[in-house]
């Protein structure tokens, strides 16, 4: 995925992340205004009704304007007589109850005389819950009228809050989802960061040290091919020597260069007809003296005809040796290695078992990742980067083909793969 896609995701996903937090920004303030202005509305209705109630007990009130809102939450209500305090008391618990206001509430009744508000109460709407005086935060006084009452809610903004917590707790829920993922987001961009960086780092190593091996190969050669160091055994033997670990290495960096192919995006198989069983007898032939030198024997198990499969024959040959190296690698004093393809039908599965230490049960989902190597405490008697089992598996994933890892420590381990 070049960056120019990633760019193209990451906007899709940020504008679609502003899209859904503004939206739920709008529905929660709307939700927020609608539950105030029914708040208002029932307030204005109940204190309109306290205000008839007043005028059915002869207290004269005004035909209109009788309620004015000096504040979000402080409501005062005209009359033109002195207000009975308990008479006030009981009509406001009426009328809340009867149009559902259940919250705590102020209130107080203007004295001209001395310019305060006098009789002030907090309430609960349960009456028996009376709160104490609050002293110390008077009702403000509203100079446009000569006698009113006044009413203040201390916890509106709470309450009202308080009838929006399904939107709130599904709010805080979507916000949760958003900040995880951008947190996912950010992780993933900072991996494929430094898996390019990784990357680059790996094909620029080994391309640097192709030049050297390619130089020591030739020197080597050259060592070799003196009559003067053939003639000598111990330089002779010094040679060869030098010429095994310069191919090894170089055979080293291949392996890390194909790793890296297989880590590009696009990589494309040259996908021919191949003769495996061929292919086969061919890599037996190549390895098996150098294992019957370490006491061991390459059984070879093929079919009486050739099998042709489709697949990139480079990179099933490497495939095969990178499972054999292993074989080579964990098996026992003397490694005993069988290569074998089984037929059934039209299907070929080609196998290769040993009889090396095996892989144990809570180690063989991950031995086809990634620079994973069974771990061994302080002992590394095999070396190795931990790439050639994801080498093969990829180069299988790239084929469609089933590969199948079983082991029983220490009786070894098999490897099969289905092929198409």
């Amino acid at each position: 995925m070049n960056n120019r896609v990633i760019l193209r995701i990451v906007g899709f996903g940020v504008l679609s992340i502003l899209a859904i937090m503004g939206l739920q920004a709008f529905w929660l303030i709307k939700s927020y205004r609608t539950n105030y202005q029914e708040f208002t509305e029932k307030t204005l209705y109940a204190l309109n009704n306290v205000a008839r109630e007043f005028e059915k007990l002869g207290t004269p009130v005004p035909d209109y304007d009788i309620v004015k809102q000096p504040a979000s939450n402080y409501f005062v209500v005209n009359v033109n007589d002195e207000i009975n305090a308990n008479n006030l008391r009981h009509f406001l618990l009426r009328e809340f109850n009867k149009v559902g206001l259940n919250e705590d509430f102020e209130y107080g009744i203007y004295d001209c005389a001395t310019n305060q508000m006098i009789h002030h109460d907090l309430l609960s709407f349960s009456p028996n819950n009376e709160l104490t005086d609050p002293e110390d935060n008077p009702l403000l006084i509203y100079d446009e009228y000569t006698y009113y009452f006044g009413i203040r809610f201390p916890n509106r903004s709470f309450e009202i809050l308080s009838t929006m917590t399904a939107s709130i707790v599904l709010s805080g829920i979507l916000l949760v989802t958003i900040l995880f993922f951008l947190f996912s987001l950010r992780i993933i961009l900072r991996q494929k960061r430094l898996s390019e960086l990784q990357k680059d780092f790996i094909n620029n190593m080994t391309h640097e040290f192709k030049t050297p091996i390619s130089t020591s190969e030739i020197a080597a050669q050259v060592f070799l091919d003196d009559q003067s160091v053939q003639k000598n055994p111990r330089l002779n033997q010094y040679a060869h020597i030098l010429k095994s670990q310069i191919n090894r290495l170089n055979d080293q960096v291949e392996r890390v260069l194909q790793i890296a192919q297989v880590g590009q995006q696009g990589m494309k198989l040259n996908i021919k007809e191949v003769d495996f069983a061929q292919m086969l007898e061919e890599i037996a032939a190549d390895n098996r003296q150098e294992i019957q030198k370490l006491g061991g024997q390459l059984d070879l198990v093929l079919p009486n005809s050739a099998v042709l499969i489709k697949a990139d024959a480079i990179h099933l040959k490497n495939a095969i040796y990178s499972l054999l190296d292993n074989a080579k690698k964990y098996s026992q004093a003397e490694p005993k290695i069988e290569l074998g393809i089984l037929q059934k039908g039209d299907r070929n599965t080609f196998y290769i078992e040993d009889n090396g230490v095996g892989i144990p049960s809570e180690y063989q989902d991950q031995v086809f990742d990634k620079f994973f190597r069974v771990p061994t405490g302080d002992l590394h008697n095999v070396k190795g980067f931990g790439l050639g089992l994801f080498y093969v598996k990829n180069i299988c994933a790239l084929h469609g083909w089933n590969i199948k890892l079983s082991s029983n420590p220490p009786n070894g381990t098999r490897i099969s793969i289905k092929l198409k």
